[in-house]
């Protein structure tokens, strides 16, 4: 049994080609550990290969360490992000989330909060399909989506990156541009909400 004061943790996990995805994750770990009791577990995928033979290095050379499917069966929530890929989530995600079906079939993240977040190179690049493609696998396992409200005065004045769906960012041409204050501010929002979920919810 858990005891009172023992520190949950929120999975943060997130596939990134480019470093945007990655750093908006650490905005909304940076949301999740404003919680008291509270902390991210910040995880990635590794990419997948065209090639059959070729395979990653157990440890990635910079950045988050890759997840494991415990990883989501011990923590408390999720927030899961992934660069667009024609207004779908990213390979490498889709295939480490095909690999959870043994948590499926218990029903280990049933209950559980999640949130999704995204970064594309345009502003019409489809942020709002890919987050919703995220949204499925997680309805299957039972999940509760999380979403931003509009009580976010952010949302209404943003002219960048941010959705009811999720937080988001438009990262330019070259894949780099840096993450506007109101980008920041939401993936934050996004982060502190849910983990104040995951606070009420967990056991």
């Amino acid at each position: 049994m858990q005891k009172a004061n023992d520190t949950r943790e929120i999975l943060v996990l997130y596939y990134s080609h480019h470093g945007s995805v990655r750093d908006l994750a650490r905005h909304i770990a940076r949301g999740i550990e404003q919680t008291p009791g509270i902390t991210a577990r910040l995880r990635t995928v590794p990419r997948v290969s065209a090639v059959c033979e070729a395979s990653a290095a157990a440890i990635p050379d910079e950045g988050a360490p890759y997840a494991e499917t415990r990883d989501l069966e011990e923590c408390v929530g999720l927030a899961m992000g992934s660069p667009t890929r024609f207004g779908n989530m990213a390979a490498p995600l889709k295939y480490f989330l095909d690999s959870t079906s043994g948590l499926w079939l218990k029903g280990a993240l049933a209950g559980k909060p999640a949130a999704v977040f995204t970064s594309t190179t345009t502003m019409h690049g489809g942020q709002e399909s890919t987050l919703l493609s995220m949204m499925l696998p997680l309805l299957h396992h039972g999940m509760l989506i999380l979403g931003i409200p509009y009580t976010e005065a952010t949302l209404s004045t943003t002219r960048e990156g941010g959705t009811p769906y999720g937080a988001s960012h438009v990262s330019g041409g070259n894949g780099n541009t840096a993450a506007s204050e109101h980008e920041k501010l939401l993936a934050v929002a996004l982060g502190r909400r849910l983990a104040e979920t995951a606070k009420k919810l967990a056991p």
